[in-house]
């Protein structure tokens, strides 16, 4: 799958035709094969573009794409995404499908069992799952041993002031082998530090994203990866996306950005010489997550 993933969600929407472009191109030149859509994303704009730019060297790219964010994750919805995103990337088989985000309305069951007919069909390579807590990925593994299917990949967010991954979510990958692509590496550009400089961005223009990076101690610690990357002479956006990438389970975080230029900081992470010693120094920037048992003195 390769050691990063290039997320499209700015294709078709703060990214126009000639930047999507050249984000792709130059994520190709880069060496990267996997690139990531979803059937909600840029109102299907993304597919799309992603859809022209692929079909030259179709078969040397492992396509990735999500369903059931919205309506839910039964079996006729997936199906109409599905069948939907398809249209879209030009393409009768995606590699990789996901399901969006944990539904509890409908029965996993159901869920799996439409993921296990569209591998028998040879619609899709691989099952993926998005936003999921560790028991929910455990029990899709559960209930898809029935079906002699395996969940291949998981997609969880992950960056250095959004850890609560590495408790449950990253050992138990690690222990099912499943593949992990997590997603925000850069907390939504939180940790290029652009906004400690006025920039604007998502964290700006999106409410979910003001939230969900709204405590004091994150940006402290945007401020603080960015003195360091001064320091050595680097970018932060760099260091982010290498933090991410080295975590012992050898997650590929998915890079994205509005164009080519902003690309290239998080690109650069692919050849970034991240040793212990520095990985310690950037993981101790933030707040490490406490255990998944309050048994804390079996922690040391």
């Amino acid at each position: 799958m390769g050691p990063m993933v290039f997320g499209t969600m700015q294709f078709g929407g703060r990214a126009d035709e000639a930047a999507s472009r050249a984000m792709f191109d130059a994520a190709r030149a880069a060496g990267l094969i996997h690139f990531d859509t979803a059937h909600i994303y840029t109102d299907g704009a993304s597919e799309t573009l992603l859809g022209q730019f692929a079909a030259p060297e179709r078969d040397d790219l492992l396509i990735a794409s999500k369903v059931g964010y919205k309506g839910g994750a039964g079996a006729a919805n997936m199906r109409s995404q599905f069948d939907i995103s398809r249209q879209r990337l030009g393409m009768d088989m995606i590699d990789l499908l996901y399901l969006h985000r944990f539904d509890p309305e409908t029965d996993l069951r159901e869920t799996i069992e439409c993921f296990a007919q569209m591998k028998e069909a040879g619609q899709i390579r691989y099952v993926g799952l998005s936003n999921f807590a560790a028991w929910q990925v455990m029990k899709a593994q559960w209930i898809a041993a029935e079906f002699g299917l395996v969940i291949d990949v998981l997609q969880p967010m992950y960056n250095l002031v959004k850890r609560q991954a590495e408790v449950e979510i990253l050992p138990m990958c690690t222990d099912q082998n499943i593949a992990i692509c997590p997603y925000s590496p850069l907390g939504g550009g939180l940790l290029t530090g652009k906004y400690a400089q006025g920039g604007v961005g998502r964290l700006s223009e999106d409410d979910n994203y003001a939230a969900r990076y709204g405590r004091d101690w994150m940006h402290q610690t945007a401020s603080d990866l960015a003195a360091l990357a001064r320091d050595m002479g680097t970018d932060p956006a760099t260091l982010a996306v290498a933090w991410v990438a080295r975590h012992p389970a050898r997650p590929m975080p998915i890079i994205s950005a509005r164009d080519a230029d902003q690309l290239a900081p998080s690109l650069a992470a692919l050849d970034f010489p991240m040793g212990d010693a520095l990985y310690d120094r950037i993981t101790a920037l933030s707040q490490t997550p406490p255990p998944a048992t309050d048994r804390i003195e079996e922690q040391q």
